[in-house]
């Protein structure tokens, strides 16, 4: 079963305006390039359903993408804080758009709903706070055995997921190393998913540590190829996060005016993943994959 594909492909194929995505990751690892993939196919109307977002999110906002978001929050680590979110709630720029709040428990527990096919799961911790109050979906109920109070959470099955690993083979069997987020149950519960991946390995190198298969392949409908596919976020023994890079888009993210300037520039001026990192450069990459085993000497472990 050879599931390797383009990116372009693969969204063109299994995504519709309209449809509920998802992106695997948590502050990192996250598949940028898909997001860049949504917004230059510009996929329209997305209901997204994440826990804690960088990039992903805010680029699609800024696009004009999402008409409604499902998340424990939006922002861009330490270097500023969620600008297209922000506009898009408070001003309706460059549209208004719905808001769902969840904690991150909660968004792991519809994940975690989802990939088991049950209804919903219940959790203790948002008693603890107001968010029961603003979302309706969230139900409290008195658990049946206990009699205490509990808050039930909707299970999550997103029509598309975006999970990007730093190997897998053409089958899609997934190997990740370091964080794994949500990705496992999100994968399971999502109807279709999308892995992009640092390097395309063998099977046989899969079956070599096979407890390290995060994701098995029938959980997958398309694999691909896509070296520095998180940029510019990083990928645990991969290469580091490019920071100046961040701080440049942030920058660019002011205004709307300016963020779409930024998009005709990084996002909307080339077709393929290949001619991205020809802008970024060589020099660049190799200095970010030089951090990144220089900081925590973690050894190489794919061919990125």
């Amino acid at each position: 079963m050879n599931k390797v594909t383009t990116l372009p492909e693969a969204v063109r194929e299994l995504v519709r305006d309209g449809d509920t995505v998802s992106f695997g990751g948590i502050l990192s690892r996250e598949p940028v390039a898909c997001t860049y993939e949504l917004i230059r196919q510009n996929k329209k109307d997305l209901t997204v359903i994440v826990d804690s977002r960088d990039e992903t999110v805010e680029h699609l906002l800024g696009a004009g993408l999402v008409k409604k978001l499902e998340s424990a929050y939006v922002w861009v680590g330490v270097i500023g804080s969620g600008l297209h979110f922000r506009r898009a709630v408070e001003k309706g720029i460059p549209r208004r758009v719905e808001v769902e709040d969840y904690s991150n428990l909660a968004i792991g527990m519809r994940f975690l709903a989802g990939a088991l096919g049950v209804p919903y799961m219940p959790l203790r911790s948002m008693m603890g706070s107001d968010i029961p109050e603003y979302n309706p979906r969230i139900k409290i109920t008195e658990d049946p055995y206990g009699g205490e109070k509990v808050a039930l959470v909707p299970a999550a099955n997103p029509d598309v997921a975006f999970i990007h690993v730093q190997r897998a083979d053409k089958m899609g069997n997934c190997q990740i190393w370091g964080m794994l987020g949500n990705d496992i149950n999100i994968a399971r519960a999502a109807r279709k998913v999308v892995v992009t991946c640092e390097e395309i390995v063998p099977t046989s190198e899969i079956r070599k540590i096979p407890n390290m298969t995060q994701i098995p392949f029938y959980c997958v409908d398309a694999v691909v190829e896509l070296p520095f596919g998180a940029h510019p976020l990083g990928v645990a023994g991969c290469y580091w996060i490019d920071t100046p890079f961040r701080k440049e888009w942030l920058a660019a993210s002011q205004t709307h005016e300016g963020f779409r300037a930024w998009l005709e520039e990084w996002v909307l001026s080339w077709e393929t993943h290949e001619e991205y990192l020809r802008k970024l450069g060589p020099d660049r990459l190799a200095g970010l994959r030089k951090m990144e085993l220089d900081n925590f000497r973690i050894p190489k472990i794919v061919g990125c």
